[in-house]
């Protein structure tokens, strides 16, 4: 993928330390400590432009979030929107959000074990080609991340307009013994749904009449024993 750019975007997310991660390697373990709070974490891996993690920051205030992508102009567009979505308020920097710069392939590097509660995986490059399925981001050697970096509530987001990687994702999340959840062949079925902020792709896929799909999957053991319970109540067997 190429992404050309404004002259001068690396001076302009260096002049914006308020919100931009450059490196965030440095805050591995730290990150609550970056906040100065120990709200929850989300992250979103592959942020694009940035309207979902900016709309979620404003719409949850308790919720701290950090969107990351690999791409400096995708940074600097998110950061836009950032403050876009709190302008109406009298804060000059969004309290609850970063925005990093950085590779998933490392994302490891990034986190300890245990400091994410959730991560948001929106409309990922569905890589077609066969030879190309260890790339795609809900391979099993990613969710093997996943899995170290996410707490006792941790889950995963998934959405995308590809039924073939929805079709991979879903036997991924099977085969490697993952609790589903939620799971949706056409989530804006009866129009849009309100409750989901939606990402720049889903408007310009929704506007071409496409299905959005879209799963959660539970990890940590209190988000797996919250699901149980909610599953037991529901067909009455509590």
């Amino acid at each position: 993928m190429r992404l050309r750019g404004r002259k001068g975007i690396r001076e302009s997310l260096e002049e914006q330390q308020d919100l931009v991660i450059l490196e965030p390697g440095q805050y591995k373990g730290k990150w609550q400590q970056l906040f100065g709070n120990d709200r929850p974490i989300h992250v979103e891996f592959g942020m694009g432009k940035g309207r979902f993690i900016s709309q979620m920051s404003y719409r949850n205030p308790e919720i701290n979030y950090i969107g990351f992508d690999m791409y400096d102009e995708l940074v600097r567009r998110a950061a836009e929107k950032s403050r876009l979505a709190w302008s109406d308020t009298e804060v000059d920097t969004p309290p609850n959000i970063k925005l990093a710069l950085a590779n998933i392939e490392q994302i490891e590097n990034v986190f300890e074990p245990g400091e994410i509660e959730r991560i948001y995986l929106n409309f990922s490059d569905p890589w077609p080609k066969a030879k190309h399925a260890r790339r795609r981001l809900t391979h099993p050697r990613f969710l093997d991340k996943y899995r170290q970096l996410l707490n006792s509530k941790g889950q995963i987001h998934f959405k995308t307009d590809s039924e073939t990687l929805f079709e991979f994702s879903l036997n991924s999340f099977a085969d490697s013994g993952l609790q589903m959840t939620n799971i949706s062949l056409n989530l804006h079925r009866e129009g849009i749904n309100e409750e989901h902020v939606m990402t720049e792709y889903e408007h310009k896929f929704m506007g071409k009449g496409m299905n959005i799909h879209r799963v959660e999957v539970l990890i940590g053991k209190d988000a797996l024993e919250e699901y149980e319970k909610i599953r037991l109540e529901k067909y009455g067997k509590s």
